[in-house]
């Protein structure tokens, strides 16, 4: 498995110092920017458009994860990788011909991700799997940051580990990366990359710390690198 990549997620950022904070994550440490983008529709929430991420793009230059929690994702994919996304996902529950918008991402110059949420089944993404650059998977219900862990996802999360390391890699030799999202901590992140996954979302672990960004991304690398 590879190396536990972090991925602040700009939902927990204080966004009247978005530039500043972004920055802190880069110079901290952080793998990746997250960036959450949410229609009121799939989720009740309304958060950004393409054009934070265009705004996102013009002060890191670490890789853009824009996690796509809309209904018909595919009518918004080209704005997206248009706009700096470096990789696109986007959820099994909306995507009724999930094939075609991978397809369309990776086209359009992106990695292509797929997600499930809390309550679908690992068996949902069987047939996209070797199709994919990585799965998230949700261990909160999505909408809102700063909620409490499902541990209840655990499995699920070794299970897709299991499904990738059956892959046929002689026909398909691609790196199938697993990212977690929701309630990731000091706590919780030794307990996920345990059962499989090698990319963790956290926001509020990290924008939040006490002690500033930088502190918060050396905190979970502690706390995973203790539990090896």
């Amino acid at each position: 498995m590879n190396a536990i990549r972090i991925a602040p997620s700009i939902l927990a950022a204080d966004f009247t110092r978005l530039g500043e904070q972004i920055a802190e994550a880069e110079a901290g440490g952080g793998d990746l920017i997250h960036i959450d983008i949410m229609d009121g529709r799939f989720v009740p929430n309304l958060t950004m458009g393409p054009f934070i991420v265009e705004a996102v793009r013009r002060v890191t230059s670490l890789p853009l994860d824009v996690h796509l929690m809309i209904i018909e994702p595919e009518r918004h994919v080209a704005n997206f990788i248009n706009a700096g996304a470096n990789n696109i996902t986007v959820h099994v529950e909306v995507s009724p011909n999930l094939n075609r918008t991978i397809q369309q991402i990776r086209e359009g110059g992106a990695n292509a991700s797929v997600v499930l949420n809390p309550h679908t089944h690992a068996s949902a993404i069987q047939e996209i799997l070797p199709f994919v650059d990585m799965v998230l998977v949700m261990t909160v219900n999505p909408g809102y940051g700063g909620q409490k862990f499902i541990r209840q996802t655990l499995p699920k999360i070794r299970e897709i580990r299991t499904m990738i390391e059956r892959l046929d890699h002689t026909v398909y030799n691609q790196t199938i990366a697993i990212q977690v999202d929701g309630g990731i901590d000091t706590q919780t992140a030794p307990l996920v990359v345990a059962h499989g996954a090698n990319v963790l979302v956290a926001g509020t672990s990290v924008f939040r710390a006490a002690e500033g960004v930088a502190a918060g991304i050396a905190a979970l690398r502690e706390a995973v690198g203790a539990a090896h």
